[in-house]
Formats: C-alpha cells, structure tokens, sequence
C-alpha cells in the first residue's frame, strides 16, 4: 500500500473515531463503542473502504500497548495485591468455565468433532482486556475494588488465553497435547513477570542518572518509549501478550510500587510525572486506532443472518460466552451489582475472540458456518458489555 494511502487512512479513523467517540459518549453511551462503530462501518461489514492490513495493526498493537502501560503506571499496586487471591479465582473461572461449557456443549449438543468443539471453547475463554479497562477508565471506575478485581482478572485471563491458544494450536496440528510444553511456557511467563518490575527499575534509574548527566529532562520520554516497546517485545519471546509486557512495565515505573528487595530502585515523583505526561497525549492519540481496528476485522458479511442452522447455534454459544463469564464475578464477596460488574467486565472477547476465530479458519477447524457462528459471539459480547457497564455503573 502505497504511503500517502496510509496517512489519508489516519485522517479519517483518527477524525471520525473521535467526533463520533464523543457523540456516543454525549448520548450517555462509551465512547469505545463509538470507535468500534466507526471500523465497522469503514471495515469489510460496511463500507468496505479500509480492511485489516499489517500497517494498521501495527498502529493499533501500538495503540493498546500504550493504553496498558497508562493502566499500570496508574494501578494501585497494593489494591491488587490485596485482590490478588479473588482476581485468580474470577479469570481461572472466567476462563476454565466457558472452556468446558464451549467444548460439552460442542460436542454432544451440536455434534461437532473433538478439536473443532475444544478451538469454540478455546474463543469463549478470550477477555479483551483492552476494551475492559477503556470503558472502565471512561465511567471513571478504575479505582475502585471491582474495577481492580477486573484488571487483575483480565491479565491472568490472557495469561490462560495464550496457553490455551498454544495448545490447542498444536493440537490441531498433531493430534495431541504436549504437557511438557506447556508447563515450559508457564514457567518461562512467571518468570517473566517476576524479573520485569526489577529490570524497569534499574532501566528506570540508568535514564534517571543519564537525564541528569545530559542536563535534560526531554531524554526521558523517548527512553521510556523504548523501555515499553522492549518489553512488549520480551513478553512477546516468553509466550506472553504484548500487552502484558507494557502492562509490567508501567506497573514496575509507577510511584504506587514498592520492591521489598530493590527498595533503592524506587521511581521518583518527578520522574512518574514525567512519564505520565509524556505517554497520556500518544494514549488519547494512538488507543482509538485500536479500537477501530476491531471493528475493522469484524466481517458481519461473512454472517447469514437469514440461517436458521446460524441462530440456533448462535445462541447456544452465545449462551454459553454470557453464562462462563458473568458467573465468574459471583465467586466473589460484594454485593449484587458488584458481581454482575466484575461478570460484564470479562464479557467482552473483542480483537483476543477474532484471532481465536481467524487461527480456527486458517487450520480448516471452522467451516464457513461454524465461522459466522464465532464472528457473531465475538461481535456481541464485544459491544454488549460497554453498554451493560454503563447500565450498572448508574
């Protein structure tokens, strides 16, 4: 594609994302739907004017890197770890039960085969964690315990997201599962987010004390840039999220973390203001092209909304994609709203659901039916949950 293409494709997300972003969020509605709306109605299900292509995925993995790295500097790291306990429970649940569910239900009520009926519990066990932590910084939630309950919950969840895609996509392949390979893949992930706060903060002081030997504060936005990207990139190597990656990282940079045994590597205030003023305006700029790009890679054309075969199926899934998540926020304590917020929270299977889908289609697991089935869960519980948020959050 040619460059100039490219940049005329800019205009028009970055223009129309935000104005109608707005109007939605003026019509009492999340303004991430807005961005949503906007790729679908430029995407193949519309319009047909922009299809998902490296270029913009690239702007967009940018984009929801940012947005998580904000989160983690901005996450109260001693709320988080005083709901450590509850968030394995709601994500192992959030992520155990659709699983099960999606592959019984498969299996024995739509008479699938072994591997296509696991891959359709594999797509129920997505969260989109970018999606959740959008709509809930948007209704300004983020700071309270459900909200902190969530975030834990949706990084544990790709964290499972990762190893089930993994093994499913070997079984796929082969025929069978490799324990093996999969507990290595766990440990390389844990010890992955056990040394990276300690990493950030000694890269976090080395761009301290060069900051002060240059004699200039601008060194330190295009360095911190860098430290996300590189451990975006190490996340990416150890079988984890991009995403989870700027996730450590921001947590490891903000003033809220305290090492036990790195004590001395604590980021100062000065340093923390820097960075968050540094980052804010690329995350206003960039995390809308994320969201448009989801709904550039929904393809609603690809549904036969007039199949009788498609419904049936479709509720059922989407039955089950409701049920395994929302009924992972009443294992915890709290009250009713409580649990149904942490529940609608999970809902959302977003871009995680569409590469689940996409990776299905490519191994010949899903016919074309069995696709618009998991194109259509994806797309509902995606732009369910920012609603029901919004509904309960009153």
């Amino acid at each position: 594609m040619d460059l100039h293409i490219i940049f005329l494709h800019l205009a028009i997300i970055l223009f129309l994302a935000r104005i109608i972003g707005d109007t939605f969020s003026k019509l009492g509605l999340p303004a991430v739907l807005g961005e949503i709306f906007v790729g679908i109605l430029l995407g193949q299900s519309v319009l047909g004017i922009l299809e998902p292509n490296e270029t913009l995925r690239l702007f967009a993995e940018i984009g929801v890197i940012l947005l998580l790295f904000q989160v983690g500097l901005e996450a109260d790291v001693q709320k988080l770890k005083d709901v450590g306990v509850l968030a394995f429970i709601v994500a192992f649940v959030g992520a155990s039960l659709p699983m099960i569910l999606g592959t019984l239900v498969s299996l024995y009520f739509l008479s699938l085969p072994l591997a296509t009926s696991l891959f359709i519990g594999g797509t129920l066990t997505a969260t989109s964690i970018g999606i959740t932590v959008k709509v809930l910084e948007d209704l300004g939630k983020m700071r309270e315990r459900f909200a902190q309950i969530v975030l834990g919950a949706a990084v544990l969840d790709d964290v499972f997201g990762v190893v089930i895609l993994s093994a499913l996509y070997e079984f796929s392949k082969e025929g069978t599962l490799h324990v093996s390979a999969i507990l290595t893949l766990l440990l390389y992930i844990a010890t992955f987010f056990i040394l990276s706060p300690i990493v950030a903060q000694i890269l976090a002081r080395i761009i301290q004390m060069l900051s002060k030997a240059l004699g200039t504060e601008d060194f330190i936005p295009p360095t911190v840039v860098s430290v996300i990207f590189l451990f975006a990139y190490l996340a990416h190597e150890v079988g984890s999220p991009e995403i989870l990656g700027a996730f450590t990282a921001g947590l490891a940079l903000s003033r809220r973390l305290t090492l036990p045994f790195a004590i001395f590597l604590k980021t100062d205030e000065k340093m923390a203001q820097k960075v968050e003023h540094t980052i804010l305006p690329l995350v206003w700029v960039l995390t809308p092209l994320f969201f448009v790009y989801v709904g550039i890679a929904l393809n609603l054309k690809a549904i036969d909304f007039e199949s009788v075969e498609f419904w049936l199926m479709s509720c059922l899934i989407l039955l089950v994609a409701l049920t395994g998540k929302v009924v992972s926020g009443f294992l915890v304590s709290g009250s009713f709203r409580e649990k149904l917020l942490i529940g609608f929270s999970m809902l959302p299977r977003g871009e995680v659901g569409l590469i689940f889908a996409e990776l299905g289609r490519q191994a010949n697991i899903y016919n074309d039916l069995l696709y618009a089935v998991v194109i259509f869960t994806v797309a509902v519980t995606t732009l369910l949950a920012p609603i029901s948020l919004k509904l309960l959050s009153k």
